[in-house]
């Protein structure tokens, strides 16, 4: 359900963070979900549970995962289009697997592994070889340094992994799902906030915000970052983090006729066979 949300918002993201850039965007993205999520923190009483120790953590998590993460996911969505930038940001997954065994100590084997290679494989050639011959929109362009984009989309899933991992043992606590990705989004916006005031001219927006611009903005945060990242933080409490990680990683596959639905196109034959391959590992990880 996480991935599919990711999926659904990033039809809304792209053309808003194209057009008032990555920093400008991500502000308002952060602003709107912080809003939805207090609201909801502060009716549910969840925000009861935090303590001093836990924000910290959390903190800590949104500052690598929303500050830096998100930021160089939609620089790098605005240079390469969601397309490549999809399959980029699911390396998380391999990033997360490996950091799980060697941090928390946990390992995937048997079908398991073979379903999780299946899956993340599968993800990765489904975005591949996504694209039609005669594909020609816009989100398809490269815009800069291809170099410069890749780094970008390297970073973002990186630090995707290293914040979700962090919260593992806190949310095996039992905190508030939702209270914690309050405190998370605020932190890093506040982060946001002091580079805007600090004058660096690559935080300015791009471009006034419009009515559309807000809508879609709004529509993204509502999605992505206050549904799926509150039910990313659920399934880290019940289910072992680099699994967790692996299933989210399939955001690109249920892109696809998302996309199709966008381009009034089909996905080329490339695209479904690494979606089979995808859905084929994760019904390998269940039967395991």
């Amino acid at each position: 359900m996480a991935a599919a949300s990711w999926a659904v918002s990033s039809l809304f993201s792209a053309p808003p963070a194209q057009r008032l850039g990555a920093f400008a965007f991500s502000r308002w993205r952060m602003l709107f979900a912080s809003v939805i999520l207090w609201s909801l923190a502060l009716a549910g009483g969840g925000w009861r549970d935090l303590d001093a120790a836990a924000v910290g953590l959390l903190g800590l998590s949104g500052l690598i995962g929303i500050f830096v993460g998100d930021t160089a996911l939609f620089a790098c969505m605005n240079r390469l289009g969601p397309r490549r930038s999809g399959v980029l940001f699911a390396t998380h997954a391999v990033f997360s697997a490996f950091l799980a065994w060697l941090f928390l100590g946990e390992v995937i084997r048997g079908w398991a592994l073979a379903g999780s290679a299946s899956l993340v494989g599968g993800v990765m050639l489904a975005v591949l070889w996504g694209k039609r011959e005669d594909e020609s929109h816009g989100w398809e362009q490269t815009r800069g340094r291809l170099v410069v984009g890749v780094l970008l989309g390297l970073v973002a899933a990186l630090c995707q992994s290293v914040a979700t991992l962090m919260l593992k043992p806190l949310m095996a606590t039992g905190l508030d799902a939702i209270s914690a990705s309050a405190v998370r989004m605020s932190l890093a916006l506040s982060a946001h906030g002091v580079l805007l005031a600090s004058g660096w001219a690559g935080a300015r927006a791009k471009a006034p915000l419009r009515a559309k611009d807000a809508l879609l903005t709004f529509l993204s945060a509502a999605v992505a970052m206050v549904l799926g990242m509150t039910l990313i933080l659920y399934a880290m409490r019940h289910g072992q983090a680099g699994l967790v990680a692996i299933f989210s990683s399939l955001t690109p596959v249920l892109l696809l006729p998302l996309l199709w639905a966008v381009y009034r196109r089909r996905p080329a034959v490339g695209a479904w066979f690494g979606a089979s391959l995808a859905v084929a590992g994760s019904a390998l990880i269940f039967l395991a």
